[in-house]
């Protein structure tokens, strides 16, 4: 296996992994399901996998949807008498030691939870840098003054009362053409808080700021990892403790260059979960002499550990028009005690996107839960 010490993040992945990448970021759309090159999560068949893939286990249904009722309803339902959903499938390959492959391993109802604690609450925490910090000066949302007024908005707004404050106000609920003003006027323009979430945000970082430019994570203490997401992910994947997160956020067009996660401390296993529309994703084999293309789908996860865990990877294409209707509309909802729409200026926003949570541990000391 290889050492995480000996690896350089600024290193160029090799030319043959180059070369796929650039094959598969030109595929014509048409072209994409009956390609054979491709590995489709949701295709393989747990009795019959494709060839080099293998399963290597089961996720319990039963054990993953006690962890799932406590983070969506805030406790476990009891579902006696209720059918059971079919415990999960966990794949690996040949190729890439140490690499699982789960599909539909969120269902909707956690994906649209985690979605919008993501996007609605961590978006508008300040200690959360995203791309757009490096051009401009963002500026949030109004907050919430009162304890009286944070009580008052509880049912207009699912991000207030966060677990991380109850002041905190989503973008998506912003003034729509609030300007937000760039650091350099000569060299940026200003934009609106809709041009920034329908164009210009491509990423988020969560607890450890990682620096995009530098690879690097700055030293000090670095901000909180949300308590309630890291709680969800160790449930599914305990070898691994949440303590730093790339939120990217892909549009039809977009791309990950290939390149391999070798800034942290430790070798602990990645952790990348999808959401809306379909991707290409790129990675390597343990020898670097070739590589894999699997489709990933919303609720799919992906788990790199081993060899896999300093693979070459990347995301050559985003497969639009591909999002679950059911979440398409996000994030558009009800309330569920007034019955109004939510947000419903921004209907459609995640029926052309794509979105990643991808999760790593910094150092191999664990920080561990605020409660446990």
């Amino acid at each position: 296996m290889a050492q995480i010490q000996g690896l350089n993040a600024h290193d160029r992945p090799p030319e043959v992994v180059r070369q796929r990448y650039k094959q598969y970021q030109k595929i014509p759309l048409a072209k994409i399901d009956g390609d054979a090159g491709i590995i489709d999560l949701c295709g393989l068949d747990p009795d019959k996998p494709a060839d080099e893939v293998s399963i290597t286990g089961w996720m319990s249904s039963t054990e993953l949807r006690g962890a799932f009722d406590r983070f969506v309803k805030g406790e476990e339902t009891l579902h006696d008498g209720g059918r059971l959903v079919e415990n999960i499938p966990v794949f690996a390959h040949k190729r890439v030691s140490g690499l699982r492959m789960i599909p539909a391993l969120f269902p909707p109802t956690v994906q649209t939870e985690l979605l919008s604690r993501l996007l609605h609450r961590d978006l508008s925490n300040k200690d959360h840098l995203t791309n757009v910090h490096l051009h401009y000066d963002v500026t949030y949302p109004k907050q919430v003054s009162t304890t009286a007024d944070a009580q008052g908005d509880a049912a207009a707004s699912p991000c207030v009362q966060s677990p991380i404050s109850n002041k905190v106000r989503s973008f998506f609920e912003d003034d729509l053409l609030r300007m937000i003003n760039p650091k350099e006027p000569a060299v940026h323009k200003p934009i609106t808080v809709q041009e920034m979430l329908n164009k210009k945000l491509r990423w988020m970082t969560l607890g450890g700021q990682y620096d995009w430019t530098s690879k690097v994570y700055p030293e000090g203490q670095p901000p909180l990892f949300p308590q309630d997401t890291a709680k969800l992910l160790r449930s599914v994947f305990p070898e691994t403790d949440a303590q730093a997160a790339i939120v990217n956020v892909y549009s039809a067009g977009d791309t990950l260059s290939v390149h391999r996660d070798v800034s942290e401390e430790c070798d602990v296993g990645l952790i990348s979960v999808s959401f809306g529309c379909d991707c290409l994703f790129l990675i390597s084999h343990d020898d670097g002499n070739g590589c894999e293309i699997i489709r990933l789908r919303s609720g799919d996860a992906v788990y790199m550990d081993g060899a896999s865990r300093f693979a070459w990877h990347g995301v050559p294409k985003i497969i639009p028009s591909t999002c679950p209707s059911w979440l398409a509309h996000w994030p558009e909802d009800k309330d569920e005690l007034s019955g109004k729409l939510q947000f419903e200026p921004w209907r459609g926003w995640m029926a052309e996107k794509r979105i990643n949570l991808n999760v790593r541990q910094m150092t191999s000391e664990k920080i561990g839960l605020t409660g446990d």
